[in-house]
Order: structure tokens, then C-alpha cells, then sequence
């Protein structure tokens, strides 16, 4: 069964950083482009950052270009999701999936507030 774990997540004020991490299993995780995804209070979920398949291309949507970087270990089977300058309009529950979604983790919470 394919299952993501995430972690990493907080209070931070504004400003600040996160480092937030997934493990994955149950999934060929060398073969699929890899997306942390976050949902808001009261909106949709939305894709925050994709990486392909053997770390050939990033992409971000622009909100946080420039301030969240995305990397993978595909030997350890890990997502990473390093997050700068965060802004109170990144609050959301942040999840990491395949890029065609595959079973919901828990997710991890990140507030940010001042």
C-alpha cells in the first residue's frame, strides 16, 4: 500500500524557514515526478512544487518561486521541502504525493504568525 509520511511542520514567524520531509513506501518512488501539495483554511488543495523523476526539473507555482526549494533522495525514498522567508499566506496543511495523486497522508501543519 502506497503511504506518505510527513513531517516537519510548525509555528514559525514571519520570516522564518521550515524544512519539511516525507517518506515514502509501498511505490516505486524512482519512477514517479514527485509534488508537495498544501491546503489552505477554507480552499482547495493546490500543487506547491514538482520534481521529476531522477531530479531533471523543478517547477513552482509562483507564490513561492524563489523562496521554497524541492529536492528528493530517491535511495532513500524521501521528499524534501526547504521553505525561506516563509509569509503568513503559506499557513496550510502540506502533503507530498505523486504527481497524479496516489493515497493521502496525515499531512504537516505550518502556521505561520506572528
Amino acid at each position: 500500500q502506497v503511504q506518505f509520511v510527513e513531517s516537519g511542520g510548525g509555528l514559525v514567524q514571519p520570516g522564518g524557514s521550515l524544512r519539511l520531509s516525507c517518506a515514502a513506501s509501498g511505490l516505486a518512488f524512482d519512477q514517479y515526478g514527485m509534488r508537495w501539495f498544501r491546503q489552505a483554511p477554507g480552499k482547495e488543495r493546490e500543487w506547491v512544487a514538482h520534481i521529476s523523476v531522477a531530479v531533471r526539473g523543478t517547477q513552482y507555482v509562483d507564490s513561492v518561486k524563489g523562496r521554497f526549494i524541492i529536492s528528493r533522495d530517491n535511495a532513500k525514498m524521501t521528499l524534501d521541502l526547504q521553505m525561506n522567508n516563509l509569509k503568513p499566506e503559506d499557513t496550510a496543511v502540506y502533503y507530498c504525493n505523486t504527481a497524479l495523486p496516489k493515497n493521502w497522508g496525515q499531512g504537516t501543519q505550518v502556521t505561520v504568525s506572528s
